[in-house]
């Protein structure tokens, strides 16, 4: 949630910023309300100085003997007035946070402008997309023919966009989780173990809610949704809650399973494991001292690539245009890993800095060194979507014959160096 204050004295600072985004954000609305708000809460201040005023003057008329009935009069019409004054100013408190929820994030300065990923930037690349002497296969023959995907029973059991891991692809969805959790925890990065399903303030913390609400799974039972991703009940760990100035940077890596709608998505990438509605995902998450959240964020994002490079699998770092970053972010990096069956590059992780955004909705703040307290800036990346994972897995390492060569990283955890029929 954007700060007031940051509005009221950097109006077209931040009109300009929003306006690289190319949507219509009712701003004017916010502005309008406030000014309403602060006009409101310098007539009761007013009232209350003439109440003072008052209080002091009617003891000395008592002393004199003199009549002060019109003074308690005047005293009883400003108590009303004031109390009347505010409820009007709670009232626009709400209506000024409600209007704050629906409005993005201000861009970063120094991300490319442009309305969709036509614009985005590469930023760098590791190893030149994988070449086959053979034809080759994509991921969901390849794991159908091994027998370790099973789509058809998945549909059976739960209906299209889920997928069914067998055998050796159990065993390898879950190494790569483990093999994740490993190395972030040996970056430095603390594991907890979250809650799915989640609360409807913790969803409104990390600015799913209310814009996203329709690509959420819902539980009416229990007013709580599905987890999208583990962002939010790790970010949501520390809300309302003030860390010391030793506890900024913390950071955090958990796996859960992820639940998405993908409203909108009908056409997109729906065989496979690359949209499902029910997926599996390592997350990583950051709170940090303002002053530094961009090297963080630079840092995180090489966590996040560490995985990639320890499986020797081709991809490519981008930086996001104004009009392609996400609702809350401020900057996101990309990581995208080849996927020969589609030939060309496939996101697999989001590397973003929400600086206070995400911390003000959910109220996460720190003691700087000057014990002043401030919100933190929160970050946060896929290290990675798993099921993404294991399709490029399978595609950049198909043999041939059909088999699937495991990566040496993963070959202590699997128990095989390769998964044949």
């Amino acid at each position: 949630m954007l700060d007031i204050k940051r509005i009221r004295a950097n109006k077209q600072e931040v009109i300009e910023g929003l306006n690289k985004r190319f949507g219509n954000y009712n701003l004017d609305e916010v502005i309008s309300l406030d000014e309403k708000r602060r006009n409101i809460i310098s007539e009761v201040e007013k009232k209350k100085n003439r109440q003072n005023e008052v209080s002091k003057t009617v003891p000395k008329l008592k002393k004199e003997g003199k009549d002060v009935s019109e003074l308690f009069k005047e005293m009883k019409k400003l108590s009303d007035e004031i109390k009347e004054s505010d409820i009007l100013v709670k009232n626009l408190d709400e209506k000024i946070k409600l209007a704050l929820l629906s409005i993005p994030n201000v861009p970063n300065k120094e991300i490319p402008v442009g309305k969709d990923d036509t614009a985005n930037v590469e930023i760098r690349r590791f190893l030149e997309p994988t070449k086959f002497d053979f034809d080759i296969k994509a991921h969901w023959d390849l794991g159908v023919d091994l027998g370790i995907l099973d789509f058809e029973r998945a549909v059976k059991i739960s209906g299209s966009r889920f997928s069914v891991f067998k055998s050796l692809g159990a065993r390898l969805e879950r190494s790569i989780m483990n093999f994740m959790l490993d190395v972030h925890t040996k970056q430095g990065y603390k594991e907890v173990a979250v809650p799915v399903l989640i609360n409807r303030a913790s969803m409104y913390g990390t600015g799913q809610l209310p814009k996203f609400e329709d690509d959420m799974f819902y539980v009416p039972s229990k007013d709580m949704f599905l987890a999208p991703t583990a962002e939010v009940p790790v970010t949501n760990l520390l809300s309302n809650e003030i860390l010391d100035y030793e506890q900024v940077p913390s950071y955090y890596t958990a796996y859960t399973p992820c639940f998405r709608q993908e409203a909108g998505s009908a056409g997109r990438d729906t065989r496979g494991l690359i949209r499902n509605h029910q997926f599996d995902k390592v997350e990583m998450v950051k709170f940090s001292n303002p002053n530094n959240s961009y090297e963080e964020l630079e840092k995180l994002t090489l966590d996040a690539e560490e995985i990639l490079k320890l499986l020797k699998i081709p991809y490519r770092v981008v930086c996001l245009s104004t009009g392609d970053i996400g609702f809350s972010s401020a900057k996101t990096y990309d990581i995208e890993v080849w996927m020969p069956s589609y030939n060309r590059y496939v996101e697999i992780s989001s590397c973003s800095n929400f600086e206070d955004f995400q911390a003000r909705r959910a109220n996460i703040r720190f003691r700087d060194i000057d014990g002043k307290v401030k919100f933190v800036h929160t970050l946060n990346g896929s290290g990675l979507a798993i099921g993404r994972t294991f399709a490029t897995i399978l595609e950049n390492y198909q043999q041939k014959d059909g088999s699937i060569k495991i990566p040496e990283v993963l070959q202590d955890y699997m128990k095989v160096e390769k998964i044949t029929k």
